[in-house]
């Protein structure tokens, strides 16, 4: 039901996770405090539309389950819940930076973050939320805001290294869509010239792309010779999954809009931080844990670097951020929905959407 105005409830999620609503008269979003600062829920309200996905397995809350897992990415995977993560210091597989192990998709995710109510209520609601990583100097705060009568969501965010060495890191947002917004009605507008497909695709006999391929954005050439279009998002009944990195954005922004229900949710940033975006689609494909066949999501993730073999990974690559010490890296993020059935041409740094 739409709210008037603005307002921020307090609550628990399963048995004991600290989790927060921020609500307007469009929005409503759903954040895990003590899983990750973890979006679970982003809710369109007069559609009454979540469009981030749910895994069919639920939420596991970090504790529930015993630590029966030798493997960083089945512990992960464990837990993973869907809807959108903050992934730092580092993304995809396992690697050891600095004589430490940094885990699969690193440590913010599987980690309870502080809050405070800046807003609570009127025209517009707040919350400051923030983290210090443990086996990396980071600090990472997150504000959250809505305003009233604005179908947006920002997030101001910074990233502090509070060590007293120069620090590498991946940063990333790893949001994933899921039905019913997302079908084979799907279209994405994202300003990129360049497509690198991953090289270790965990079924490549599944994806369409060669392991290492490159292109023109969107249009590249699939493993069979046939043109694949990869703004066009495949139905469920495809069985497909690929894996790859759009690079040379002209800007940071993307729009994924479902043609039938006329409905569409966009993501702006500053390129200058998040330089290339992770497209990652799981369609009915994988099989074996944790897929098992069952699973139709896509994610579409800014990052600062690539690919995902981790921060050492990333450094070999030379796309790994450094932060001096006391250094900070700030970015600012929006998510807008809009109703359109064609798509969107812009999304300007304010939010400003521009219809085709």
């Amino acid at each position: 039901m739409a709210t008037a105005g603005c307002r921020v409830t307090e609550t628990v999620s399963g048995r004991w996770t600290r989790t927060v609503v921020l609500e307007n008269d469009l929005l409503a979003v759903t954040v895990l405090a003590d899983k990750g600062a973890d979006i679970y829920s982003l809710r369109y309200t007069p559609r009454d539309l979540d469009v981030l996905w749910k895994a069919p397995w639920g939420l596991k809350e970090l504790g529930a389950l015993g630590a029966t897992a030798s493997n960083s990415q089945v512990a992960w995977m464990d837990h993973y819940e869907g809807g959108w993560q903050e992934l730092l210091p580092s993304g995809g597989a396992a690697c050891v930076y600095k004589g430490v192990e940094q885990g699969f998709h690193g440590e913010t995710a599987t980690l309870p973050w502080e809050y405070e109510v800046v807003e609570r209520d009127g025209d517009r609601a707040a919350v400051r939320f923030s983290v210090r990583t443990t086996r990396t100097p980071f600090r990472v705060e997150r504000l959250m805001r809505l305003e009233a009568g604005r179908p947006v969501l920002v997030l101001e965010e910074r990233v502090t290294n509070e060590g007293a060495e120069e620090m590498a890191l991946m940063w990333g947002h790893h949001p994933a869509f899921g039905a019913p917004f997302l079908s084979g009605a799907c279209v994405l507008d994202l300003p990129g010239k360049r497509f690198l497909a991953d090289r270790g695709q965990a079924y490549p006999e599944r994806s369409w792309l060669a392991p290492g391929a490159s292109g023109t954005w969107p249009r590249v050439t699939a493993k069979d010779g046939r043109q694949v279009d990869l703004n066009r998002v495949p139905g469920p009944e495809s069985r497909v999954n690929n894996l790859g990195y759009v690079t040379e954005l002209e800007e940071g922004w993307y729009g994924l809009t479902n043609t039938e229900l006329g409905l569409g949710v966009g993501l702006v940033w500053p390129k200058e931080v998040f330089g290339c975006v992770w497209l990652w689609q799981e369609l009915n494909s994988s099989l074996g844990y944790p897929w098992y066949g069952r699973v139709y999501v896509m994610g579409l993730e800014p990052w600062t670097s690539y690919p995902a073999g981790g921060l050492a990974g990333a450094i070999e690559a030379g796309t790994a951020r450094t932060l001096g010490p006391g250094e900070r890296l700030e970015a600012e993020l929006r998510v807008v929905f809009y109703e359109s059935r064609a798509g969107v041409r812009r999304i300007a740094p304010d939010g400003a959407v521009t219809l085709k």
